[in-house]
């Protein structure tokens, strides 16, 4: 089987891998995390509250049938009185959650109508117990299994939703003057069974929490590069057109930077491939800086090969940010006696830019940086070339 806990060495460092490293038995996770997590928790389980909710419905009816052939008629109109009202709010519940208008309140709806069912339930047994003493109670403990297995609740509201119901079924026996010694084994039994619910329960979270944090890892590991944390050829190949059809909807230009270091070999043969990873690090992590609108993408396309690309720039202006950017790698000062060009690590950009009003063909743009590169370089590298 995969070693999961092994993936955060193979991705630089994120979110998901450090918490994956934490590890998470509380079942908690950072605060900004956290929050990703149950916002992603309500959108994915949204079928499923919607499945267990009809379901609900169909099985609180059916009861009500049953309850008409073995319950008193003295005590009859009590009981469907409460059917009744719990499935007035079931009804209220399950229309606000099909509009889906309503995302905020997905969660207190769900145990809204958890709730509804195990206190109206409670209130059955009592009334029923009055006349019936054999009247059975195990439903109680249905309703607790969906409230940790069928809703998508997370551990503590599903143990806050089950005390609840426990509480309301002391109470209703209490006051149905069920005996004690009765009372006393049915609540046990309701107990050892919430107990067994709780820990699938948690075994369920953790592995749901788990699932999360390796899902975005993966995420990672296949459009990222583990180095840098730039994006990857594949990643820049999936989005490039998707960005360039929506510059061509809004009427925008874009710009492509094709980077290249100069003399990247000579400089792992001479510092050693350790320093050339660390270089790598130190470029990509100004690529990343000069992409810092949201749409803008800094991308590794492989060994010392980067690309920039800008979204809704003018040619002038994406010049002007690749001069920027080759500048600050010179600042930066590291130094690289091998090379032929300069003292310290420099980098060689071509620049094409992109408007659709001329109507061209995509790959143009990749062809026209990249002849724009070799330029460059041919032209004693470290300078830019459009």
């Amino acid at each position: 089987m995969p070693n999961y806990h092994a993936w955060p060495d193979e991705v630089r460092s994120s979110p998901y891998a450090d918490q994956l490293s934490l590890g998470f038995r509380r079942l908690r996770f950072s605060r900004a995390l956290e929050r990703e997590y149950r916002a992603h928790m309500l959108e994915d389980g949204f079928e499923l509250k919607r499945i267990a909710l009809c379901v609900a419905t169909v099985i609180w009816l059916a009861l009500t049938a049953l309850d008409m052939l073995v319950v008193p008629a003295s005590h009859l109109g009590w009981v469907i009185a409460v059917r009744l009202v719990v499935l007035v709010i079931l009804l209220v519940c399950a229309t606000l959650i099909l509009r889906r208008r309503h995302s905020h309140l997905l969660l207190p709806l769900s145990m809204t109508c958890i709730l509804a069912l195990g206190v109206g339930a409670a209130m059955i047994v009592g009334i029923a117990h009055r006349a019936d003493p054999g009247y059975p109670y195990e439903g109680l403990l249905l309703v607790s299994m969906a409230a940790y297995f069928l809703v998508g609740l997370r551990l503590s509201e599903a143990l806050a939703c089950s005390l609840v119901i426990l509480l309301a079924y002391v109470l209703a026996e209490l006051a149905a003057g069920l005996p004690a010694p009765r009372l006393i084994n049915n609540l046990l039994f309701l107990v050892f069974g919430n107990l067994i619910g709780a820990v699938g329960c948690y075994l369920l979270e953790y592995k749901s929490r788990e699932h999360f944090l390796i899902s975005h890892l993966m995420q990672l590991l296949a459009y990222h590069d583990s180095l840098t944390g730039l994006h990857n050829r594949r990643s820049f190949n999936r989005q490039f057109e998707r960005l360039w059809r929506q510059a061509q909807r809004d009427g925008i230009s874009i710009a492509l930077l094709l980077c290249d270091i100069d003399h990247f070999k000579a400089y792992n043969d001479c510092y050693g491939h350790q320093a050339g990873d660390a270089a790598l690090q130190r470029v990509g992590a100004l690529i990343e800086q000069a992409a810092r609108r949201p749409l803008d993408m800094g991308v590794r396309l492989g060994g010392e090969e980067f690309a920039l690309l800008l979204f809704d720039i003018s040619a002038d202006e994406a010049r002007q940010r690749a001069e920027a950017l080759r500048h600050s790698l010179e600042e930066a000062g590291i130094a690289h006696r091998g090379s032929d060009s300069a003292d310290v690590l420099t980098m060689s950009i071509g620049v094409a830019c992109l408007s659709p009003d001329s109507q061209p063909e995509l790959s143009q743009l990749y062809e026209q940086a990249d002849r724009a590169l070799y330029e460059a370089k041919a032209f004693g590298r470290n300078r830019v070339a459009a």
